[in-house]
């Protein structure tokens, strides 16, 4: 199935490539690094337990979740980070949109809600055909606010390519990003562009994107975007539109029921990924997080199976032992490739809530910048690629559940 797109199809044939110099330079040295390649992580290497790098459904001491279509998911504990089912947690697949997660947790911090930014051409110049469009115009002047209610509700990769412009470019963020992955233990992640557009080698992982949502959570800022269902933007002069959040489970829209107590977080969708989607909900005091990869009914299906997922873990309470654990960022202790899990014993809800972990503020130091040179030098790279592909695309391909140049009704 193909992304639908606000933009024509192209009538001409293919262009020939025009390469800069530039371009050129960061292609020929990208062409000397490993090829990263959709897959299964090794058991012996993964991340939070052996167990999660495993073929087939994992779950211990409660009943089998419900069968669902998604090439790979998994249930988590927000508070503790117990894992307590999952299906292919580090298989590499293309992440779409959820991938703004981690550009969130990476940037968000960086600016003041309040600060303003006037939008300039050469901000949005760089934005994939085809792309989500929250509608960014150049010339007027936006609130951070409202450029990352642009990214959160709309899945705006005009809001995207804004923010990166303004935190040094989009090189700049996509080395900053897998930096910020790095310190999350969140190995399966490539990045290539901030956007989570199609590009040969974005991928991620159900595993990876659990633990960008559970430590964007933590932020109020993050935590407040996510949850929010519409917001006025700009329009220009005295106008404003109304934008909805994509995420139906938040919303209702598009005939699927909310789900009672659901926070957020990100949904996506692309022509590689299909639908992709990490929920998290609270009930009765306890916060659940699922991540669903690559379901095969299109529509309301990677909600549907969220939602079943989740009124599982719900059910489990008390009973599902943990198969696995989302491990700490190695910036606040966690230790660096441990494959921990049952075996080691993953924290219970009880001793994560004793430990009062609080979410950093952001005066805290951030230690995990301090990688950002090893993993920046491939990031920098990789995104000369980006670049340059680009420039010489003549397909549009989508990001975002729904492609749209602005979405909403004008009004005074």
């Amino acid at each position: 199935m193909r992304a639908t797109s606000s933009h024509p199809p192209s009538a001409a044939g293919p262009r020939t490539a025009q390469v800069s110099r530039r371009a050129a330079l960061g292609l020929g040295l990208a062409a000397a690094l490993p090829m990263v390649a959709a897959g299964p992580a090794s058991a012996a290497v993964a991340i939070g337990g052996e167990r999660l790098a495993r073929d087939g459904v994992q779950v211990r001491g409660a009943s089998r979740p419900p069968a669902v279509t998604a090439r790979a998911w998994l249930v988590a504990d927000q508070e503790s980070g117990e894992v307590l089912a999952s299906y292919r947690a580090h298989e590499r697949l293309a992440p779409a949109s959820t991938l703004k997660m981690l550009f969130a947790d990476t940037v968000l911090a960086k600016f003041r809600r309040t600060a303003t930014h006037t939008v300039t051409a050469a901000d949005l110049a760089d934005i994939p055909a085809g792309s989500s469009l929250v509608g960014i115009q150049a010339g007027l002047t936006y609130t951070v606010e409202q450029l990352w209610q642009g990214v959160f509700l709309r899945s705006g990769n005009d809001a995207v390519h804004v923010l990166s412009h303004m935190n040094g470019g989009v090189a700049r963020t996509v080395a900053q990003m897998q930096a910020r992955a790095k310190d999350l233990q969140a190995l399966d992640t490539h990045v290539v562009s901030p956007d989570g557009f199609d590009h040969e080698g974005q991928l991620s992982s159900a595993y990876d994107l659990t633990l960008f949502a559970r430590q964007g959570l933590r932020n109020a800022d993050f935590r407040a975007y996510c949850s929010t269902k519409t917001a006025d933007f700009p329009a220009g002069g005295r106008k404003t539109f109304q934008i909805q959040n994509t995420d139906r489970l938040l919303t209702g829209a598009w005939g699927m029921p909310t789900y009672d107590g659901l926070i957020g977080v990100k949904n996506g969708y692309t022509t590689d990924a299909g639908n992709t989607f990490t929920g998290a909900a609270t009930r009765d005091g306890r916060t659940l997080l699922v991540t669903v990869l690559h379901p095969k009914p299109a529509g309301n299906g990677v909600y549907e199976e969220t939602a079943a997922l989740l009124d599982w873990g719900f059910r489990a309470a008390g009973r599902a032992q943990p198969v696995g654990t989302l491990v700490k960022p190695v910036s606040e202790g966690g230790t660096t490739g441990a494959a921990t899990g049952e075996s080691t014993g993953a924290p219970t809800r009880k001793a994560a809530k004793e430990a009062g972990a609080g979410a950093p503020g952001a005066a805290d130091p951030s230690p995990w910048r301090l990688a950002e040179g090893a993993a920046g030098t491939a990031a920098l790279l990789a995104a000369g690629v980006y670049a340059l592909r680009n420039r010489t695309r003549t397909r549009s391909r989508g990001s975002g559940e729904e492609v749209v140049r602005a979405a909403g009704r004008h009004r005074r």
